[in-house]
C-alpha cells in the first residue's frame, strides 16, 4: 500500500505520499492492448433506394429516393498470415448485399401503423394511414425494421453481413464491426456490434 500522510502533517509529508503512490503505479506498467480491423469504403459499397421516413408526430416524407453508401469496418483477431480477413473475400459480401437493395423501394415491415399485403397479379399493396400504394411485388423489398432511417438500414445490414460471415468464414470470431449506411454525403446512420470476447466488451 502507498505510504499516506499524517493528518496534520505538513506540505513535505503529503508529497511524499503522492510520490510514493506514484512508485507503485510505476510498478504495475498497464499492459498493451493492441488490436486490428480493416475498413473499406468502396466506391461501389453503395445502392440506390426508395422510402419514406415517418416521423415521431406520425407526419412522413413523401415517398423518394437517395443513392445510400456503405462503409465498413471488421475487427477480428490477426491470423498467423497476418491477416484479419481477406480484402478480396469481403468485398464481395458487401457488394453483395448493395445489389439485393439496389433499385428497390424499401418498406419498414415492423411500423406500428403501416401495412402491407401481396395483391394477386405480382402486387404489394402499403398502406400508411390515408396513403395507399400499390407497386410491383419484385420492386419492393419489406425489411424488419420499424422504420426506414439510416440508423436502421445500416443496424439490418450490419447484423446481414455479420451473419453472411459467420457462415462463409467459420474460423474467423468477428470481435467488432461498424457499420454505416450514408443517405447524403456527410449523413450517416452507424451501427455497432461488440462480440461479447472482444478486449473491454465487459468494461464499465
Amino acid at each position: 500500500m502507498p505510504p499516506r500522510a499524517r493528518p496534520g502533517a505538513g506540505p513535505c509529508a503529503a508529497s511524499a505520499a503522492r510520490d510514493g503512490r506514484r512508485q507503485v503505479l510505476l510498478d504495475y506498467p498497464l499492459r498493451p492492448m493492441e488490436r486490428w480491423s480493416i475498413d473499406l469504403a468502396k466506391e461501389n459499397f453503395k445502392f440506390s433506394a426508395a422510402h419514406f421516413l415517418i416521423f415521431p408526430d406520425g407526419s412522413a416524407e413523401r415517398l423518394h429516393g437517395h443513392n445510400y453508401r456503405v462503409f465498413v469496418e471488421i475487427e477480428a483477431r490477426l491470423s498467423d498470415h497476418g491477416l484479419v480477413l481477406d480484402f478480396k473475400a469481403v468485398k464481395p459480401v458487401v457488394r453483395e448485399l448493395c445489389d439485393e437493395l439496389d433499385e428497390h423501394w424499401l418498406v419498414p415491415g415492423e411500423h406500428a401503423v403501416l401495412r402491407h399485403a401481396d395483391l394477386d397479379g405480382g402486387r404489394i399493396e402499403v398502406r400508411y394511414l390515408d396513403r395507399h400504394y400499390v407497386a410491383p411485388r419484385e420492386d419492393v423489398i419489406v425489411l424488419p425494421i420499424n422504420n426506414t432511417s439510416s440508423e436502421n438500414l445500416a443496424g439490418w445490414f450490419g447484423r446481414e453481413l455479420r451473419r453472411r460471415l459467420a457462415l462463409r468464414f467459420q474460423d474467423v470470431v468477428v470481435l467488432s464491426l461498424r457499420l454505416a449506411v450514408e443517405e447524403t454525403s456527410g449523413q450517416r446512420g452507424v451501427y455497432h456490434f461488440t462480440h461479447a470476447d472482444a478486449p473491454g466488451a465487459d468494461a464499465g
